[in-house]
């Protein structure tokens, strides 16, 4: 299935956590943070968005960090994403 995210939104798919503390506990799943590093797999086009142009910054592929309850989670049928307004996104992670 492919999405096409419309105006400022953005299509990410979550990092997967580590489930041991460096100090070797397992973590049980109420113990794990919600992941804040994400890969995005889609972009909207930008445009008027309450009055104001966006122009998108980021673009399929990048890895970002964005706020950590943003967003509202799908699960579509091999997958689990992410769909949330490019303002959430706190940062472009660069190698």
């Amino acid at each position: 299935m492919k999405l096409k995210p419309l105006f400022d939104k953005v299509v990410i798919r979550e990092e997967e956590l580590k489930e041991t503390t460096a100090s070797g506990i397992i973590l049980t799943g109420n113990a794990k943070e919600k992941p804040v590093m994400a890969t995005v797999i889609a972009v909207g086009p930008g445009g008027i968005v309450d009055g104001k142009e966006v122009k998108m910054e980021v673009k399929v592929g990048d890895k970002i960090l964005y706020s950590k309850y943003a967003g509202t989670e799908f699960k579509l049928p091999d997958e689990t994403v992410t769909i949330l307004r490019q303002s959430d996104i706190l940062a472009i992670v660069e190698d």
